[in-house]
């Protein structure tokens, strides 16, 4: 079979040196953890056993679904990844080039870190075979002839944005915003203080600004890629769920997107440029998050339509949030509110206020009616920093492409 789907005629080979070298430690460490039956399939899928491989890879991820996620053993994420790279290895000499493609992603996504050179070096090699196959076949944009490809084509009206946003919004005072903001002044005037603030002119250099609003140049670059993507208002909610789903499924999604659905797909707070170098390419980490000494703890997307809510909390990182297409709703109150904003006492949720901004019950959660907050509309090539404990609420009043980037100032520094 040929194409996407097959990948070729005859198929191929992949090269696996770290999972080469490392094989006999890891089969070692996971037969002392219990994992006897799985060091016995994967032998087997060494030696070319599809059906045994996949029976590894279902060990492997029952391991990692049987607690707190923080719990599993590193050794069972590396086995994970180890049986991927088996799967994948036979579907991509069978021939099965998107299902090889699939199976890499999800050792990316949920395996460890001892075989990830593998995984992307396979990617890497994969996806490029992926895209020129669909060049080969006339997939890439020839039959959507001259329609308009844009994410978002236009700006927001704002009558219509306050109709939709929790009450008192765009009322009160506003985030500041600066241009040409120095990193002293930065430092000075809102890192030490803990104070927010819009930086309108930090990113008009990256790639990121013209190619990720063009539907075409994503599904080229991640169109074949697996990501984990949420389902549901927002997290907080019973009928909320996570799926994977292809990119190009995501990107139809967005396309066909009801504003008024009740359960949209969002792709949040996921490392998806550790996942797609390609898309890395695209942005640049600002100075800003180097001042303090700092360390950059990680860089997420968050990618969905219009209407998805990520209700009020706080994050413990310095935060900057920059919006490269589209346009979201901030509403931030200082730290020192927490107590007035109701957090839940579960410790999973310990971060999160019981209180929905977007239906206050005010009998219930009467503290949060007269604090004062800061909000603002974040506009497309904006960043906006959010100081640590920083409780906020964020609306994508557009079809919405955003990144954040966390960073902490060194322990000596933090407690100095």
């Amino acid at each position: 079979m040929s194409g996407v789907g097959g990948g070729g005629a005859t198929g191929g080979y992949l090269e696996t040196p770290t999972l080469d070298r490392e094989a006999a430690g890891l089969l070692r460490d996971i037969s002392e953890h219990g994992g006897y039956a799985y060091a016995a399939m994967s032998g087997l899928a060494a030696a070319g056993d599809v059906r045994a491989a996949e029976a590894a890879r279902e060990m492997a991820w029952e391991q990692l679904h049987s607690g707190p996620w923080h719990s599993v053993l590193p050794a069972w994420r590396d086995a994970y990844s180890m049986a991927c790279l088996h799967v994948a290895r036979l579907h991509y000499r069978g021939g099965e080039l998107r299902e090889a493609l699939r199976v890499l992603d999800l050792g990316l996504i949920m395996g460890g870190t001892l075989l990830k050179k593998d995984l992307e070096a396979a990617v890497e090699k994969l996806s490029a075979e992926a895209r020129d196959a669909r060049v080969l076949g006339g997939e890439e944009g020839g039959e959507e002839g001259g329609l308009d490809r844009r994410l978002v084509r236009e700006g927001i009206d704002r009558d219509k944005v306050l109709q939709i946003l929790p009450k008192k919004s765009l009322s009160l005072q506003t985030v500041a915003k600066r241009s040409a903001l120095s990193l002293e002044g930065f430092l000075r005037e809102f890192f030490f203080p803990g104070c927010p603030v819009i930086i309108t002119d930090g990113m008009s250099h990256w790639p990121a600004r013209t190619k990720w609003n063009d539907m075409d140049y994503l599904k080229t670059i991640a169109g074949d890629r697996t990501v984990p993507v949420e389902v549901g208002k927002n997290y907080l909610c019973s009928e909320w769920k996570q799926e994977l789903i292809m990119f190009s499924q995501f990107l139809e999604r967005l396309q066909s997107n009801d504003p008024s659905a009740a359960n949209p797909t969002y792709l949040a707070q996921h490392p998806l440029f550790d996942q797609i170098n390609e898309l890395r390419k695209d942005i640049l980490i600002p100075d800003y998050c180097f001042t303090g000494g700092g360390e950059l703890n990680s860089l997420n997307a968050w990618f969905g339509p219009a209407g998805t809510v990520t209700p009020l909390h706080h994050d413990p990182h310095h935060n900057i949030l920059a919006q490269v297409v589209g346009a979201k709703y901030i509403r931030l109150y200082s730290s020192s509110f927490s107590e007035e904003l109701y957090p839940h006492s579960e410790t999973m949720l310990c971060n999160s206020s019981k209180v929905d901004l977007d239906d206050i019950d005010q009998k219930e959660y009467p503290k949060i009616m007269d604090l004062e907050f800061v909000d603002c509309i974040l506009e497309e090539g904006e960043m906006l920093y959010i100081p640590p404990k920083w409780w906020h609420y964020v609306r994508s009043l557009t079809t919405s492409f955003s990144v954040s980037f966390w960073w902490s100032k060194p322990e000596s520094a933090a407690d100095s």
